[in-house]
């Protein structure tokens, strides 16, 4: 099992920025598409933005060209570089990890975004 730990999360004004980080053990990183997801209150589960082994990215449309995310496989860590924030980006963000054919996807326990003045 891959075990995920997120951090960075915190409350931060509207236009603000945060930069949410989640470090794996237990698996080889590197060959794992790494994501980002989030859930508001009452709520499902969104995907936010994925990263591949390779490098690709994808994104939601309500973060595109906001966020960032990306990867360091030397530190097993993804991040996810939030710009410009919004109250609707209020949410607890879940890191993933997918292995594709070698297993099932892992998450993280979460870290909670607030954004409010």
């Amino acid at each position: 099992q891959v075990q995920l730990v997120e951090s960075g999360g915190g409350l931060v004004q509207p236009g603000g920025s945060l930069r949410l980080s989640c470090t794996a053990s237990g698996g080889i990183f590197r060959l794992y598409v790494m994501g980002w997801y989030r859930q508001a209150p009452g709520k499902q589960r969104e995907l936010v933005a994925t990263i591949t082994s390779g490098g690709r990215t994808n994104y939601a449309d309500s973060v595109l060209g906001r966020f960032t995310i990306s990867r360091d496989n030397a530190k097993n860590t993804v991040y996810l570089q939030m710009n410009s924030l919004k109250p609707e980006d209020t949410a607890v963000y879940y890191c993933s990890a997918d292995p594709g054919a070698f297993g099932a996807r892992s998450w993280g326990q979460g870290t909670q975004v607030t954004v409010s003045s």
